[in-house]
């Protein structure tokens, strides 16, 4: 279990080290006004941050996700890892539902997070910044809304949360079986980037739109008067503005940020559960079922 936790949270900050300024232009382009778009697409919001801001304006609100996703990763996969084991059985079904059982469990930390990330991600330079940092922003909130105002968010979070975590664990099992992934295969870390990045993807894909909204309301109020009052509020308004396309505001930059993201947290996760457990730990595995090692690790062997 312990290893689970730790190999989780070597895996969060290569994710976010690699991630973090995709994030920011999704951000950008899923709340910018449609009546005065400021950014005309993902590489135009990309020459924009870098020309106005430098290239540090890309790693804006960095210190709550490096903070957050540290711990949520170990979370993460340590829920995960000890959920199948609890289930017994190391089947596609229990993948999904102890990826969606460890996702659940993370929004209590992930929401918070993401309130701050997306607040500091869209304020100003300058004198005209209202936070010094991720720790500033979260005091702030409470103390003008409260605890709800903290966790603001957190329903849509966690229908977002719940099943792409079912589905990213899914998936990443899947495909490493099918492409052999074995220790002491010469092509084992290309394979574990392909499987990672294909679960990232795959997981975005399936609650894309979920996180549009939940953007939507963790940014309400930061450059106006507040307009939403809630999930459908949000979504009944963003539609009737701008169309189904609303929806996808952001996708691409995403998927950019998606693929060598979770390429680059499940290799790390899984290198360092091989080489953390040593030749003796993984010998012995193969000759239990599945279920009873570490979780993440697939095959069993790895």
């Amino acid at each position: 279990m312990a290893l689970d936790f730790l190999a989780g949270c070597a895996g969060g900050v290569a994710g976010v080290l690699v991630g973090h300024p995709f994030d920011t232009v999704k951000v950008r382009l899923q709340v910018q006004s449609l009546e005065k778009p400021q950014y005309r697409g993902t590489l135009h919001c990309f020459q924009s941050i870098i020309k106005q801001e430098s290239v540090l304006g890309l790693y804006k609100g960095l210190g709550s996700p490096l903070m957050g996703l540290t711990f949520i990763n170990a979370l993460v996969f340590g829920v995960q890892g000890n959920t199948l084991r609890a289930l017994g059985q190391d089947s596609p079904m229990n993948q999904f539902l102890a990826g969606a059982a460890a996702g659940a469990i993370q929004c209590v930390i992930c929401c918070p997070m993401e309130l701050a990330k997306t607040r500091l991600q869209l304020q100003d330079v300058g004198a005209a910044r209202n936070y010094q940092g991720s720790l500033d922003c979260l005091a702030q909130i409470y103390r003008r809304e409260g605890l709800r105002g903290v966790n603001r968010g957190m329903v849509s979070t966690l229908l977002r949360e719940t099943p792409s975590f079912g589905v990213y664990f899914l998936t990443y099992d899947v495909v490493t079986r099918a492409l052999g992934c074995e220790p002491g295969d010469a092509l084992l870390v290309p394979k574990l980037l392909l499987a990672g990045g294909t679960s990232g993807i795959l997981s975005w894909l399936s609650t894309y739109p979920v996180d549009v909204v939940k953007s939507r309301l963790q940014a309400d109020g930061v450059r106006g008067a507040p307009r939403y009052n809630g999930i459908l509020d949000c979504m009944r308004q963003s539609y009737r503005a701008e169309g189904w396309r609303v929806f996808t505001r952001g996708l691409t930059s995403t998927l950019l940020r998606a693929f060598p993201v979770n390429a680059a947290t499940f290799a790390t996760v899984t290198i360092v559960l091989t080489y953390a457990r040593g030749p003796e730990d993984q010998s012995e595995d193969e000759g239990v079922p599945a279920a009873s090692g570490p979780a993440l690790a697939q095959p069993s062997s790895l």
